[in-house]
């Protein structure tokens, strides 16, 4: 497995990647016009992809963000861990988040956080297998403006 920073050729695997493992549908070229803007955002984003060395495919993603807030130290907060389902428990989601972990402290961000829907418990084991503390629980508002 190659993990390496995303490109805009990627668009077409990381929107079948939401799709299938986190169940976004969102169009392709939606998909190409988000990651373009975070392509250009290096100051505030970082997303890599994890790519199958053999057929060249993408099969994972991780995509953050740079947390600063006034009252803690900057963080990196994950915004999207996906991994095909059929590509889940054989470490590429680890591999993701020692790339973020490698690049966060580059940056001398030594605090990953993340959000996780409440129904993902996979999600919550794999990431309490990995190191991370749950510190809250919290409630999401919503409010669309048109």
């Amino acid at each position: 497995m190659i993990i390496r920073s995303a490109t805009i050729s990627d668009a077409v695997w990381l929107q079948k990647i939401n799709q299938q493992a986190l169940g976004y549908d969102q169009s392709l070229e939606f998909t190409k016009q988000q990651l373009q803007f975070i392509l250009n955002d290096v100051n505030h984003y970082l997303i890599a992809v994890a790519v199958d060395e053999r057929s060249g495919q993408v099969v994972g993603y991780i995509h953050a963000e740079l947390y600063r807030e006034l009252y803690a130290e900057d963080a990196m907060n994950v915004l999207a861990l996906a991994v095909q389902n059929e590509r889940r428990g054989i470490g590429i989601g680890r591999q993701l988040m020692k790339w973020l972990s490698e690049e966060a402290e580059k940056l001398q961000i030594l605090t990953i956080r993340l959000n996780s829907g409440s129904e993902r418990t996979a999600a919550h084991d794999f990431y309490r297998h990995i190191g991370f503390t749950e510190v809250k629980t919290q409630k999401k508002f919503l409010k669309k403006m048109k």
